[in-house]
């Protein structure tokens, strides 16, 4: 396997180019939309959600080009929830990934209409991917429907705004963030699974490993938030302490939210033993997504 920073790097390259493709151009009318819309989507976001997507294709033995639409839509949810999450009546945030946010560009509005117009994109391009065998069109969308609605990532929004101000258990913490955060890498893994025809067993041990992924991400992402310069991460540092937000690192305390980042991210890597050298690759990212530094 060639290495895992080679791999991410060709593999972010290949989804760049697709979304360069399949998105419309910024001298497209109205072209202050669509301006807006690339502004964020292409500020240097590392495509964590694609690659995982491409990765598990690969893994349950799919073409993965043929994944790539599909990736692309993934990307377009994921980018309208941060253009709308930066907004001044949601986490209210100037950055995102070093430069300026879509909203302190473009306005408040055309940044609300650009995150609009990223969602139904999501289902136009996910319409053009080729469900496995197994699997239908319908089953695709069906998936990322539920994922980006208001029992998931909605919801962990939701719950995250209700949940400032408040000292939150630790279950209520771990429900927001399987909304806001493990939802949508979850079912990046499983779209990826669908349109490869994973068995059932494959699609469920997939589930398990992105769900544990995610939560080990955003334990990391509250621990970075507290220990690492708003230069280094592209964002605001120290935002969820300024808005009074329930963290991991403000619960556990900073050791051991590391020891459950570590945790979750063994119980990651133990959902792929049936997979073998296949899922080689997934486990690499987990490990990466561990010893992340922003």
């Amino acid at each position: 396997m060639p290495e895992l920073s080679a791999y991410l790097t060709a593999q972010t390259a290949r989804v760049d180019a697709a979304l360069e493709r399949l998105l419309p151009s910024a001298a497209t009318p109205p072209t202050t939309l669509h301006a807006a819309i690339r502004h964020s989507m292409f500020a240097g976001g590392k495509r964590l959600r694609p690659v995982l997507l491409l990765a598990a294709c690969e893994a349950c033995g799919g073409d993965s080009e043929a994944a790539l639409a599909a990736a692309c839509a993934i990307e377009c949810i994921h980018t309208y929830s941060l253009i709308h999450d930066d907004l001044p009546c949601m986490d209210d945030d100037d950055f995102r990934r070093g430069r300026p946010t879509c909203h302190k560009v473009y306005g408040d509005a055309i940044a609300v209409l650009a995150g609009d117009a990223l969602q139904p994109m999501a289902f136009e391009l996910l319409l053009q991917s080729p469900a496995g065998p197994g699997y239908t069109t319908a089953d695709l969308v069906r998936e990322l429907a539920v994922t980006a609605g208001s029992r998931h990532l909605i919801a962990g929004q939701v719950r995250d705004l209700e949940g400032e101000g408040q000292t939150l258990t630790f279950d209520e913490l771990r429900l927001i963030h399987e909304g806001k955060t493990a939802a949508l890498l979850t079912s990046s893994l499983r779209l990826g699974a669908m349109m490869a025809g994973a068995s059932p067993s494959q699609l469920a041990d997939l589930t398990i490993f992105g769900h544990a992924t995610g939560l080990a991400f955003q334990v990391i992402d509250d621990i970075l938030d507290v220990t690492q310069t708003s230069e280094k991460l592209g964002k605001t540092a120290g935002k969820d302490l300024a808005a009074e937000k329930s963290t991991y690192p403000a619960l556990l305390g900073l050791e051991a939210s590391r020891a459950e980042a570590a945790r979750l991210t063994e119980a990651a890597r133990a959902a792929l033993q049936h997979f073998g050298p296949a899922a080689g690759r997934l486990g690499e990212l987990a490990g990466h997504l561990l010893q992340r530094e922003f």
